[in-house]
């Protein structure tokens, strides 16, 4: 189990155990208040939440961030393993399940197609659920411009440099990146090129047919009775004003936060909106949504 110790401690990165052997880094922070559980998006690592983790640490929420397999500095599946939802629906199924009471779940992108899965398989895994940017259909457009990014450097760069070209023309509007904080996104490959810091088999085999899933996505978020709230950029090429009328005729008691300034990166673009409209949400659930129950789902084989 996952245990958050009442003595003062900020940010332990730690192992966790997955499902089917995968073995997860993760980040936690103590709190007396309910806990939050992060799940971050494609090709990122728990490393986006930060800002946000922090913020609600300070406000007295217990914190759990991890990286998806594939992702950052946790396991990539072997050669003869491919990708595939299930495993990361179980690995999120696994970390929610072994903390000490059902956590919050805050979910960018498919942080949070995995979260409504797993809600939907395991109900009550979460006593609430807070989506970003992402909804049961999604713009193609979106995807392709994602996917064509992470596809464009198959060898990798030659320097810190090139790679902060690389993303300064992706998101223009946001400041340049330091060769300190491209050494987190990044890793040093014996050839001495730099990497991305995610399997770039994902691509393939996750990303590139995830359309023809959508329909059960939509099936899975219908069944969800967990309190939640989905938050959208206003500048978002995945998500549009259509998909999030079509979520909120799927899922009718959930709320909804439009950041007009935000793009699919939301924490990223506008942390502190993005960050506030959480707290907002988190201090204005009801009671039962931070009860000290014990929970276990026992979804580890």
């Amino acid at each position: 189990m996952v245990k958050f110790d009442s003595a003062p401690m900020r940010n332990e990165d730690i192992r966790l155990q997955g499902a089917h052997g995968a073995v997860l880094a993760a980040t936690r922070a103590p709190g007396r208040r309910a806990p939050v559980l992060f799940a971050h998006g494609f090709g990122q690592t728990r490393g986006a939440w930060t800002a946000t983790a922090d913020a609600l640490n300070a406000a007295g929420h217990a914190t759990l961030s991890y990286d998806a397999r594939g992702h950052g500095d946790s396991d990539w599946n072997a050669n003869d393993m491919p990708y595939h939802g299930d495993q990361f629906t179980d690995d999120l199924i696994v970390v929610a399940g072994e903390l000490p009471r059902p956590p919050v779940l805050v979910a960018a992108s498919m942080g949070g197609l995995f979260g409504l899965m797993a809600e939907a398989r395991w109900p009550g895994l979460f006593s609430a659920m807070v989506l970003v940017d992402i909804t049961p259909r999604w713009e193609t457009r979106g995807v392709e411009r994602i996917l064509a990014f992470m596809s464009a450097h198959p060898d990798g760069f030659a320097s810190l440099q090139g790679a902060a070209d690389t993303i300064s023309a992706y998101m223009p509007h946001r400041p340049r990146k330091s060769e300190d904080s491209l050494r987190a996104l990044l890793r040093p490959g014996k050839d001495g090129r730099w990497n991305w810091h995610w399997d770039p088999r994902l691509v393939d085999e996750l990303a590139r047919d995830s359309e023809q899933h959508q329909g059960v996505i939509a099936d899975a978020a219908r069944q969800v009775q967990c309190p939640l709230l989905l938050v959208s950029g206003g500048r978002s090429d995945l998500v549009s004003p259509q998909t999030v009328e079509e979520f909120m005729a799927l899922v009718p008691h959930a709320q909804h936060v439009h950041l007009p300034h935000a793009t699919h990166m939301v924490a990223g673009d506008d942390n502190n909106a993005f960050t506030a409209a959480v707290l907002n949400y988190l201090d204005a659930l009801p009671s039962a949504a931070s009860a000290r129950t014990e929970h276990v789902t026992g979804a580890r084989p």
